[in-house]
């Protein structure tokens, strides 16, 4: 990695000029950098294991050197928040982070100390959970009641984010039987699943937003808003994993603490790999097994805690100024992968947005063959400096989108010259635009070939008119045979229209037909999704559908009537307001509004399935899909996946380790089915 030394920790002058002060400078501004991106930006700029290993490395030299030791990061949990407008708040006990065990000996190594910080051979009883890639907070109760949440921000200063928790629905907002009515501190982890990741990112690079990258720093970039709604819409998770005082889970070891916290209402990980184990071999099994088996999870973890299951003996081992001494974090190997870059383009979206792509030599990251990755933007080339020719580290950020970490400059090639973002479409050649304040530089031609194409593809797919058997190469056919200048233009082909084209015989022509005509009846929101409208994506499209009885109703809405919806602020707003009241969109609407082309309907009609207007909350982990895929499937029959569970649910569906969605649907006595119930319904 390029930000690591490479001169032994307690030597760094051993084939180097550097003294060992001015390492320790040049590794505490690097770590102090990196804090900064990950904790109060939510943005890092390399992985977990080089910042691991830079952190390390000063360790080492500290400890070849005490007296550099001195307000190092080193004995920081984390930087304070900075720039923020969320009010402080003081925790009572510091919020310490932990000590990370990067290898198997290092796992042995952190028995060895407790036993001699005891000066005991006896043989423990360890605690596993796995280390969740979420944000730390503190949820505070009086008499059984929320009154008080807030980030862990450096362990004894975090930021006052009760409004945003308050819409998580895993966070129970009055305790159940049994939880102490006094003041009550408990701490866990507020985390995103795979599957909304995938979807929010999705979202966010239709609306020309740079995206996240990596579960985590999305949950830390939606709790931390100012604005609870958004919050809201993102769809977090929370785990519970222990109290600021151990005391007041009326228990003597963290297994009975854990049970507690689950009795009491808080969601705790219930997994194989959390439990007790009667010794760290047992453990080291269970670290072996999650790492081999952590891509089955629904959310993201980098490791395993490990932790003294005897409460007593945590007091007598008590902690650094870091961290405790009774437990350590055993981080998995880095899911990377290193490969060659053999060129980079630039792809013009449905909305103009120019993207630069990374084209590679095909390898394997976590058991997946990739080619190409995304380079986001202009900003982000520049700051990664990736250039054809290049040998980059590449990963998956949040084991889903295909990511470029950054490049190693030792084996860059030389004469390699840096890449030119173009000031012009390169498909059109018209001049780009980029406006202030966003990270994307757009095409303004609307006519661009490159922009009707995708919008043509974006017409047909599944998130909208859900067109089967017409993708991108069929898209290509019918634009460059001019029998299609408008996506509505599709409604007007004939089956001999498409037997004149290549590899299409009647067969095919007849499918593709019979695709179209059942798509000009489809869901009001299908169709305002389908117009590819800059910051309107399936979920505001749903929106806007149960806001209005027709697309004639959307396109003459006022901009007052738009902001009054819940959702749509004033970006939204406009957006909409430009695409209808634009004169080069006047001939598309015009055939979107014609009932002998298309007839949109308000809700899903008996045709598209059998559970039309039923509303579905999905939960746990499904074996034979993931949540993305149930529910695209339940929208397939007229269905409706909400995320939170309410008397008007009609059915829960209850997957392994389900949380407290499905003890909130017990409670309301709604139908609730297993998998094999579920596939039934789907048919």
């Amino acid at each position: 990695m390029t930000d690591t030394h490479k001169n032994s920790p307690g030597n760094p002058s051993a084939g180097s000029s550097e003294s060992p002060a001015e390492a320790a400078r040049r590794l505490r501004a690097q770590i102090r950098r990196h804090n900064a991106l990950y904790f109060q930006e939510d943005r890092p700029e390399i992985p977990d294991d080089a910042y691991d290993r830079l952190l390390r490395e000063l360790e080492e030299l500290e400890k070849a050197h005490p007296e550099l030791a001195k307000g190092s990061p080193t004995a920081e949990v984390a930087p304070p928040p900075a720039g923020r407008a969320l009010n402080e708040v003081i925790h009572d006990t510091p919020m310490l982070s932990l000590d990370k065990a990067l290898s198997v000996q290092e796992i042995l190594d952190f028995e060895d100390r407790v036993k001699r910080f005891l000066g005991s051979n006896e043989l423990f009883g360890f605690y596993t959970m796995p280390k969740f890639d979420g944000l730390a907070v503190e949820l505070n109760y009086d008499k059984k009641t929320l009154i008080l949440a807030s980030t862990r921000g450096d362990g004894r200063r975090g930021e006052d984010i009760t409004q945003n928790v308050r819409t998580i629905d895993d966070i129970p907002k009055t305790l159940g039987p049994g939880a102490p009515e006094g003041p009550l501190f408990v701490r866990g982890e507020v985390y995103m699943e795979k599957d909304e990741f995938s979807r929010l990112n999705e979202e966010r690079e239709e609306m020309g937003l740079s995206i996240f990258a990596n579960p985590r720093n999305a949950a830390a970039g939606s709790l931390r808003q100012l604005d609870p709604t958004v919050t809201q819409q993102r769809n977090l998770k929370f785990f519970s994993y222990g109290l600021s005082d151990p005391k007041m889970a009326q228990a003597e070891t963290y297994g009975e603490l854990m049970k507690n916290l689950g009795h009491w209402g808080f969601p705790v990980e219930a997994s194989k790999a959390s439990k007790v184990n009667f010794n760290l071999a047992e453990a080291l099994a269970v670290f072996r097994d999650l790492e081999a088996g952590r891509d089955s999870l629904p959310f993201e973890v980098d490791g395993l805690v490990i932790t003294l299951n005897d409460l007593g003996l945590w007091d007598r081992l008590g902690a650094t100024s870091r961290a405790p001494r009774y437990a350590v974090a055993a981080k998995f190997k880095p899911r990377a992968a290193k490969t060659r870059v053999l060129n980079i383009e630039i792809q013009v979206g449905r909305t103009g947005a120019l993207t630069p792509v990374a084209f590679m030599e095909p390898v394997m990251v976590s058991g997946v063959r990739v080619a190409q990755a995304t380079l986001h933007n202009e900003d982000e080339l520049k700051r990664k400096d990736v250039r054809v020719g290049d040998f980059v580290i590449l990963q998956r950020a949040g084991d889903v989108i295909p990511e470029i970490v950054e490049v190693d400059l030792e084996k860059r090639p030389v004469g390699l010259i840096p890449f030119v973002f173009p000031k012009a479409c390169p498909i059109c050649g018209t001049p780009s635009v980029r406006k202030e304040g966003e990270a994307v530089s757009r095409c303004p031609n609307r006519s661009c070939p490159a922009q009707i194409e995708a919008r043509l593809i974006h017409f047909a797919h599944k998130n909208a008119l859900d067109i089967d058997g017409l993708g991108q190469k069929v898209a290509a056919q019918l634009l460059s045979n001019n029998l299609v200048k408008l996506p509505t233009d599709l409604f007007k082909l004939t089956v001999q229209d498409l037997k004149s084209l290549p590899r299409f015989g009647e067969k095919s022509a007849l499918k593709l037909i019979e695709g179209i005509d059942q798509a000009r009846t489809k869901a009001l929101w299908r169709f305002v999704n389908a117009l590819s409208i800059r910051h309107v994506g399936e979920r505001v499209s749903q929106v806007l559908a149960d806001n209005f009885d027709s697309l004639a109703a959307l396109s003459s809405a006022t901009n007052d009537q738009l902001q009054a919806i819940n959702d749509i602020g004033p970006e939204v707003a406009k957006s909409l307001l430009d695409f209808f009241q634009s004169p080069l969109n006047h001939h598309f609407l015009a055939d979107l509004m014609d009932p002998a082309l298309v007839n949109p309907t308000k809700t899903p009609p008996q045709a598209e399935g059998n559970l039309s207007d039923k509303r579905f909350v999905l939960t746990g982990t499904l074996k034979s899909m993931t949540r993305a895929e149930a529910k695209a499937r339940v929208q397939a029959k007229g269905g409706r996946v909400l995320s939170a569970v309410s008397k008007e649910t009609d059915y829960v569906v209850a997957g392994e380790a389900s949380g407290s969605k499905l003890t909130n649907a017990q409670k309301l006595n709604l139908t609730i089915l297993d998998e094999e119930a579920f596939l039934k319904l789907l048919g």
